[in-house]
């Protein structure tokens, strides 16, 4: 099979397009056909090593894709070959992929590879992090930091339909009225007005209920500043750098905390991330939720949807095409 293949670490440049071993099935796995893979910013961090799973050379990068099950190990009971599924898992930047069962998910029959392909990390990172690690309720105000991000523009819309005011940080002016269109109250550029003064304006004085952090560093200390009394900051990247450390006793004076989400780590609570996908998939189903397609590249070409991806100047989800 044709794949994206590194030997070593590095940015786009170390990523080749040749042949590789078809992957071989192995128990409570499926093999599935890769139709519409996503890319994501974690992306570049595993081919530099410092992401949190690191690689084993030689290695495939990508997290999450959409397509068709080829084969299933004789002990995986509800999935079958032929079944459309989304899924999370390790290799995904090749025409077929590997994946435990339970990383996969059957689409509904009016959901297209694309859109299925969006869904799994941003969409689900998104949701989790507004429902799971928070109790967002109706009332409330949200900042999204990266809102034109696929995550970003999925909290957007999820944060809505939970009836919560939401502001959107975004890069560059041209990225706002992306953003308006998803549905955020009010978008901020952060490379050129303090949003931390803005949210604190917007609430009149009071502070934000919720803040989606993925930038780290220059917004960190910031979003801090601008929490109400028993706000909350969820980290879940850090594609401007890692903040500085934070003493934990700074968190008192406003009885606030701060916790990190990734969603690879949802999977041990089965029941929860039921109830995730199964309300992910009925927003999309009302209306009330979908994910920008941003660009799409030939597998071949994952190297520049890479570059892309770091120029910052990218929307909504990147994706390459087998």
């Amino acid at each position: 099979m044709k794949a994206i293949v590194f030997d070593r670490l590095g940015g786009p440049e170390v990523m080749e397009y040749r042949e590789h071993p078809k992957p071989e099935l192995r128990p409570g796995t499926v093999l599935v056909r890769n139709h519409v893979i996503a890319v994501n910013y974690g992306d570049t961090f595993f081919i530099r090593g410092t992401y949190l799973v690191k690689p084993v050379f030689p290695d495939i990068p990508g997290m999450e894709a959409a397509g068709v099950i080829d084969a299933v190990a004789p002990d995986v009971r509800d999935l079958k070959p032929g079944m459309r599924v989304m899924y999370i898992g390790m290799g995904s930047y090749a025409e077929y992929t590997r994946i435990r069962a339970n990383r996969v998910m059957p689409l509904p029959d009016d959901m297209s590879f694309e859109q299925a392909a969006a869904f799994p990390i941003a969409v689900l990172t998104a949701w989790h992090m507004l429902h799971t690690c928070n109790d967002t309720q109706p009332g409330q105000t949200v900042i999204v930091h990266s809102a034109a991000g696929g995550v970003g523009i999925a909290a957007v819309q999820i944060a809505k339909a939970a009836g919560t005011t939401v502001i959107g940080t975004v890069s560059s002016e041209d990225k706002i009225e992306l953003v308006r269109k998803f549905g955020a109250d009010h978008v901020v550029n952060y490379e050129k007005d303090d949003f931390a003064d803005q949210a604190l304006r917007f609430t009149n004085g009071r502070g934000v209920d919720l803040i989606l952090d993925a930038v780290g560093k220059p917004t960190f200390e910031k979003g801090l500043r601008c929490l109400a009394p028993m706000g909350h900051l969820l980290v879940f990247g850090r594609a401007g750098g890692l903040p500085d450390r934070m003493r934990p006793f700074d968190l008192l004076g406003k009885s606030i905390k701060v916790s990190g989400f990734a969603v690879t780590m949802i999977y041990a609570f089965h029941q929860i991330h039921r109830r995730a996908v199964e309300d992910v998939f009925r927003l999309a189903r009302e209306g009330k939720l979908t994910v920008p397609i941003g660009g799409r590249f030939p597998l071949a070409e994952a190297a520049r949807a890479h570059r892309f991806i770091e120029s910052r100047r990218s929307t909504g989800k990147l994706m390459l095409m087998p």
